[in-house]
């Protein structure tokens, strides 16, 4: 009994201080999953609230405290961190890298993402969830009442870190870890989008920074950045939120093209058409996304001039976009497709994210958004890119990833009805809200009059969602289902790239020789031209591996205490709060650590015993 005790204690601390990538993405992975959950519960109760006219299941303030908490939840602590769980576990083995270049900032970014979203939703019990939409325009946010807004900045400023440490971490990861051979135009699509994605990260998340901190100053501590009668700018913080904002689109939906990339082209059995065209258009919708913010301030008195140059800007980002689907629907033609699971989601991504992109051309006519702003239109605009687009690329990268993450292969049947559940349930839901706000119904509103042509419309939109709903909860039967069919191979699906070189389970240090690259699908080529085998660019020797440590929990947690001292005004908390983080970074800064080697006798073992 003792020893299974401290076998789970042993097991617990492992996970707690790791720094291998592998497990990181894990962890980002099942964070991420908690909050897509909880997320989506919230949109349940507000379909419910909106089921009916004049439907009193919710209280106002409550279904504004939802509403706020389901845009933020499903942006900052599902989406990003479901596609840093993939980015994680997926890029260094791409790269032919045995772990990021950072390990502990990259274990460091995982914590502070955990506790900011932690933070964030300590609110709903203490006093009131933040109610000034996932936006936070001000005055709204400036001058509400309650902690509700103070938990959204400071949970948003330890989660945004988190993200900034990250996108760091892969750029200098993929620019300096690649195997011999891999030049840039040979990696692979979803290392590619990583790294464009990761660029976005590094220059659009300050500016979120800085709003947060002129807010968190306004609120905690009486500045005026924000207040008319002295002087301040409302329009200000429209500018840095959405500087941030739209690049923020991008950063979510560009890895969802690399993961269609990986998975169209494997189950074509075809080289991706347009390799370099597709690299180019990455690079281009990067370049282009931050030219365009003020597409969402169309309305706000900018002039005619300005809102004609972000018009233009932002239907020219259709153009690259439209690239990309050309050269996904001529990988498919003349492959021989295999409609797996994680391609079917490839394919119904296709068209929905098309018609997502149409509405957003419509949106970018600065003359008609006039009509279109602020109504349910924009809400089934942007849900079909970020549900069309980024959320079926995340369901198609688990199907598609999880016999290398997991060591076993999902349920094929289950998913696919779990797909067609979805679909059907997505495009039943935000279908019809582009008539809703072609009719006039606005966007945020907690209830609605019956006899205006909305009653229809807001039932079936609710009914779809309660299709979404339970289609999640048969994927999460799924994995507990397929946990008993174990994988042995470590590539089930014949795949190109060289993620799928290695044994399942993925040993600690990924490569027991840095693999030798000698075409843009590694794998691939050296099972239809070469031996079959990879080639090793290394003789076999001793591993170097870096040491877990505790010390990233520690900084994330002192940030967690030291953000209830600044909302509470409990000065020595936030002091004491601060002391644990520069004292773990002092700790961290003093410590010699060199870490450890495998020796070169257990890797043969390891192999021998494969």
């Amino acid at each position: 009994m003792s020893h299974a005790k401290a076998q789970s204690k042993s097991v617990l601390w492992d996970w707690l201080t790791t720094v291998d990538h592998k497990k990181v993405g894990i962890l980002y992975l099942a964070a991420g999953a908690f909050f897509f959950a909880l997320g989506g519960l919230e949109a349940i109760l507000m379909r419910i609230q909106l089921m009916f006219p004049e439907f009193t299941f919710l209280p106002a303030q409550t279904f504004n405290e939802l509403l706020t908490m389901h845009g933020t939840t499903m942006i900052f602590l599902a989406a990003m961190p479901l596609l840093f769980g993939l980015m994680n576990y997926i890029v260094p083995l791409q790269i032919g890298a045995r772990d990021v270049a950072f390990p502990f900032l990259n274990a460091l970014g995982f914590w502070l993402f955990l506790f900011g979203g932690i933070l964030l939703n300590v609110s709903w019990f203490a006093g009131g969830a933040p109610d000034a939409g996932w936006t936070a325009y001000v005055p709204l946010s400036s001058e509400s009442p309650g902690t509700g807004i103070d938990y959204y900045v400071l949970g948003l400023q330890i989660s945004g870190a988190g993200t900034l440490i990250g996108g760091i971490n892969f750029l200098v990861t993929i620019i300096n870890m690649r195997a011999p051979g891999m030049s840039m135009m040979r990696m692979p699509l979803f290392t590619w989008s990583t790294f464009v994605a990761s660029m976005l990260i590094l220059f659009a998340f300050p500016a979120l920074t800085i709003g947060l901190l002129l807010l968190m100053l306004e609120r905690i501590f009486g500045a005026t950045y924000f207040a008319v009668d002295f002087g301040g700018n409302v329009i200000i913080w429209q500018h840095l939120f959405w500087i941030f904002g739209h690049p923020e689109v991008y950063i979510l939906v560009l890895p969802a093209f690399g993961i269609f990339s990986e998975i169209i082209s494997t189950f074509s059995k075809k080289r991706l058409f347009g390799y370099s065209a597709m690299v180019f258009a990455t690079l281009i919708i990067g370049f282009l996304g931050f030219m365009v913010w003020a597409h969402h301030m169309f309305t706000v008195g900018m002039g005619p001039v300005a809102n004609s140059i972000f018009a233009v800007a932002t239907m020219a980002i259709a153009v690259p976009t439209g690239i990309k689907i050309f050269n996904w629907l001529l990988t498919l033609w003349g492959g021989r497709i295999q409609f797996t699971t994680a391609n079917l989601f490839a394919l119904g991504f296709i068209p929905s994210f098309v018609m997502g992109g149409v509405t957003g051309v419509m949106l970018a006519t600065s003359a008609a958004n006039y009509q279109f702003h602020d109504t349910y239109f924009v809400v089934a605009h942007f849900h079909y890119v970020i549900i069309g687009g980024v959320v079926l690329g995340l369901f198609a990268g688990a199907f598609y990833w999880w016999p290398r993450i997991f060591g076993y292969k999902l349920n094929e049947t289950l998913g696919k009805i779990f797909f067609w559940m979805f679909l059907f349930g997505f495009h039943l839901t935000f279908f019809v809200q582009h008539f809703l706000g072609l009719i006039g119904m606005p966007r945020r509103v907690a209830s609605f009059l019956g006899g205006q042509g909305l009653d229809e419309m807001n039932l079936i939109s609710t009914i779809g969602a309660f299709f979404m709903g339970v289609a999640f909860i048969l994927f999460v039967v799924n994995i507990f289902v397929s946990m008993k069919n174990k994988e042995t191979t470590g590539d089930p699906w014949d795949g190109r790239t060289l993620e799928w070189t290695i044994p399942s389970p993925t040993p600690e240090y990924n490569f027991a020789q840095t693999p030798l690259v000698r075409d843009v699908d590694a794998l691939w080529y050296e099972k239809y031209e070469g031996d079959g085998k990879m080639k090793a660019a290394e003789p076999l020797g001793d591993i170097h591996m870096p040491n877990g440590s505790f010390l990233p929990f520690i900084i994330s947690l002192g940030l967690f205490i030291a953000s209830f001292g600044f909302i509470y005004h409990l000065w020595a908390l936030a002091i004491a709060g601060m002391v644990v983080v520069f004292g773990a970074m002092f700790v961290r800064s003093v410590k010699e650590d060199h870490g450890y080697h495998i020796p070169k006798e257990d890797i043969l073992n390891a192999k021998g015993g494969k």
